[in-house]
């Protein structure tokens, strides 16, 4: 694979609570000079970035980064950010329910999502670091049942980040729950 074309498949991203509006015209300067999938940035920012860069595709994140707001909180979140111009939205799970055992509440928190969504791009953080093997295997299913597009491993907010192993681990669940 050529360095562009791994670029076409990476999520330039500023999520930083100090990041000012220099910091975010860098990223997306950065991620139209390189082709990028996407620039990830503060929903505050994207109404002013999709303004300032017509062509670029933006994401921005829901949830972010602990997962436990309201599912109709995280909706209308994606709602707005997808009205300012973002093109697809990152959310995170609920991990308390997930920890908790409560499969139904996340299941449905990624579906009203997914409808909150339309035709949009979901990809649903699950923060791998704070699951035990079982929930990482559970939450695939749960990440495909719901309708996301992709699955993260971390918000890079966690104790620790994305590991060669849970991306192995989701690359076979995802495959095997039939997600692309």
């Amino acid at each position: 694979m050529t360095n562009a074309e791994i670029l076409s498949h990476i999520d330039h991203t500023i999520l930083k609570a100090d990041a000012k509006w220099e910091d975010v015209a860098q990223i997306c300067e950065e991620a139209l000079k390189y082709h990028t999938a996407s620039v990830c940035i503060p929903p505050w920012y994207v109404a002013r970035a999709k303004q300032t860069y017509p062509d670029l595709n933006v994401c921005t994140v829901v949830g972010f980064p602990l997962g436990y707001e309201e599912s109709a909180a995280k909706a209308q979140e994606a709602g707005l950010a997808l009205a300012a111009g973002a093109r697809e939205i990152d959310m995170v799970i609920n991990i308390a329910a997930l920890k908790n055992g409560d499969d139904a509440t996340v299941l449905e928190d990624i579906k009203n999502l997914r409808t909150a969504c339309h035709s949009a791009i979901l990809k649903v953080i699950v923060e791998t670091c704070y699951l035990t093997e079982d929930e990482k295997i559970r939450v695939c299913k749960l990440v495909t049942e719901g309708g996301g597009d992709y699955i993260k491993t971390s918000t890079g907010f966690g104790s620790a980040g994305a590991q060669l192993e849970d991306i192995a681990l989701h690359l076979q669940r995802i495959s095997d729950c039939g997600m692309r």
